[in-house]
């Protein structure tokens, strides 16, 4: 059980939690995960990664995106209220080296908070990092103070050019690959599509390319296999052998194909969720 210690609104869909929860906040590391279940007994589980954690607090930063039935019931939560069930911190780490040539690091939508420990990580063994942050419009850039206060350099992107530069993260990208000082590594983390075209503009010029995968997951040990992906023609777990991969060796349309399997019943659920929490709002 872990209980809400502060809940944060940034932006429409997207919200920021610290958890009480001391073991995994002393025990995490770079681009690990939870699974956490709101209700005791039943209920949907639920992969977040770790966008923060302080040891000494013993608390951990959630951000996540009111989408889905969980993450929609997670956000109507209050601070105080409790979590029934948390688990982690689980997944292989991050692999942190000493470079001479930069990180690049590629953040999208949502994926920055996932890429906020991994970007400080990198920092802190010594690396230069320059971060590019990409997003629909300025309202959606989440994390930039975190973000900048570990980067040596941060290039914004948007979409429709309200904040930062106007074009996909893919463009910078391409420019700091062709510099005369190309990435020694590239960690890319957001939608699914994004992290492909990340690859796809990293192949050309060989540069190691990690992209942090976010499946369909229910138990969180590589027992259901609904995390499974297929990386360099291999059968991987997200959950045990990920969350990070080589982008040059994921099949992505595949792991499209595979995530749009429930979108039928998810739909359903929605709806179904939608007026139950019309309901709810109706009677207070």
């Amino acid at each position: 059980m872990a209980r809400i210690i502060m809940k944060q609104q940034l932006s429409e869909h997207v919200f920021r939690m610290r958890l009480a929860a001391p073991l995994i906040a002393q025990e995490r590391k770079a681009g690990q995960f939870i699974i956490l279940q709101l209700d005791k007994d039943w209920g949907e589980r639920i992969p977040l990664t770790i966008a923060q954690a302080e040891p000494y607090d013993g608390t951990i930063d959630l951000v996540f995106q009111a989408l889905g039935a969980t993450t929609r019931k997670l956000s109507l939560k209050r601070e105080g209220d409790e979590i029934a069930n948390i688990l982690g911190p689980l997944g292989t780490p991050t692999h942190i080296e000493k470079y001479n040539r930069p990180v690049v690091c590629v953040g999208g939508g949502i994926g920055v908070a996932p890429l906020n420990p991994i970007i400080e990580a990198h920092k802190h063994a010594g690396n230069r990092v320059i971060s590019i942050i990409g997003a629909r419009s300025k309202d959606l850039v989440i994390m930039e103070r975190e973000i900048q206060s570990h980067s040596d350099r941060v290039i914004i992107c948007t979409d429709d050019g309200s904040y930062g530069r106007k074009s996909l993260v893919t463009e910078p990208l391409k420019e700091l690959c062709e510099s005369g000082e190309p990435p020694a590594e590239v960690i890319a983390i957001g939608p699914t599509v994004m992290m492909k075209f990340c690859a796809l503009t990293t192949r050309p010029y060989a540069i190691k390319t990690t992209v942090s995968l976010n499946t369909i997951m229910v138990d969180g040990t590589g027992m259901c296999g609904g995390c499974r992906v297929s990386v360099g023609g291999k059968t991987k777990f997200v959950c045990v052998d990920g969350p990070e991969f080589d982008g040059h060796q994921v099949d992505f349309d595949n792991m499209m194909k595979r995530m749009s399997t429930y979108k039928n019943q998810e739909e359903d659920h929605r709806c179904r969720l939608d007026a139950a929490i019309a309901e709810i709002e109706g009677h207070k």
